[in-house]
């Protein structure tokens, strides 16, 4: 159960004191609290995906007034999609179709979501009542949304930029003191980014310390392959990474583009360990 003994560690971030989002303080922080673990004791909807082959995928069950229904394939678009995908923790959907997890198992839902697709969990999605009287069973919508993304390039494009890493929620720069860096890793990186090879890393200093994680070395030996399984120290640091990677495949049109004059104008790169002969 939550307990709030003092107010000082509970707020609302917004247009004023009684409105806006809900963080708590941790420490000398405070923090937004995570909708997803949040125990909301007066919500309209909740929902689970069923009989997918991970919580990013299923038939789609909502559950509203303490019972559970399918909802209709004609009264769930993509818009509404995207925010159930959002608030999973989940990528952006792939796909959407009626009983693509199995016919309706509980009774379809009567009601239509009208979300506009910016929203953060299908509560703050408008509804409706359903405008057809009838929704055969092998109509209840089956979900799959793309696999989360763990790590990324924050800079120009998405082939260059501060190598960052997700944890929970928050995304945050690497460390670069204890990176392990090595020509197979960095390469690794531009491989998950769909980039094309490496081209080079920098080590940027920062006038001021800011959070960061730093990376388990048990994680290092395929980071970052296995980002599921990694581990983060939650610390400061004035040292952070750009690394630079091609971008030279045809279906990458929003990386950056390098010709070889122009590779030339990139800064030095650091010096990169080798990997130890097993």
């Amino acid at each position: 159960s939550w307990v709030l003994s003092d107010p000082a560690t509970v707020r609302l971030m917004g247009s004023s004191r009684c409105s806006g989002e809900l963080q708590m303080k941790i420490g000398r922080e405070w923090r937004a609290v995570d909708a997803w673990g949040f125990p909301r004791t007066e919500t309209t909807f909740a929902f689970v995906l069923e009989n997918g082959s991970s919580r990013c995928s299923g038939r789609l069950e909502v559950k509203s007034n303490n019972s559970w229904s399918s909802v209709c394939e004609d009264d769930f678009d993509l818009l509404d999609a995207e925010v159930v995908c959002r608030e999973l923790g989940c990528g952006a959907p792939s796909v959407l179709k009626g009983a693509l997890y199995g016919e309706a198992e509980a009774p379809i839902l009567t009601r239509e979501f009208l979300c506009e697709g910016h929203e953060s969990v299908l509560l703050d999605c408008g509804s409706s009542w359903r405008k057809t009287k009838a929704c055969p069973p092998d109509k209840a919508v089956g979900l799959t949304c793309s696999d989360p993304a763990t790590v990324r390039l924050m800079g120009s494009s998405r082939c260059s930029g501060e190598l960052q890493v997700k944890s929970g929620r928050e995304w945050r720069a690497v460390d670069a003191e204890g990176f392990q860096r090595t020509e197979t890793r960095l390469a690794n990186v531009c491989k998950n980014q769909k980039c094309g090879p490496h081209v080079s890393l920098t080590t940027k200093q920062l006038l001021r310390e800011k959070p960061v994680f730093q990376i388990s070395p048990l994680c290092f030996h395929t980071f970052p392959l296995n980002m599921e399984e990694c581990w983060y120290l939650d610390t400061m640091s004035s040292q952070t990474m750009e690394i630079t990677c091609l971008g030279n495949k045809p279906s990458d049109a929003d990386c950056m583009y390098f010709s070889l004059s122009r590779t030339k104008l990139l800064t030095s790169p650091v010096q990169v360990e080798e990997e130890p002969q097993l």
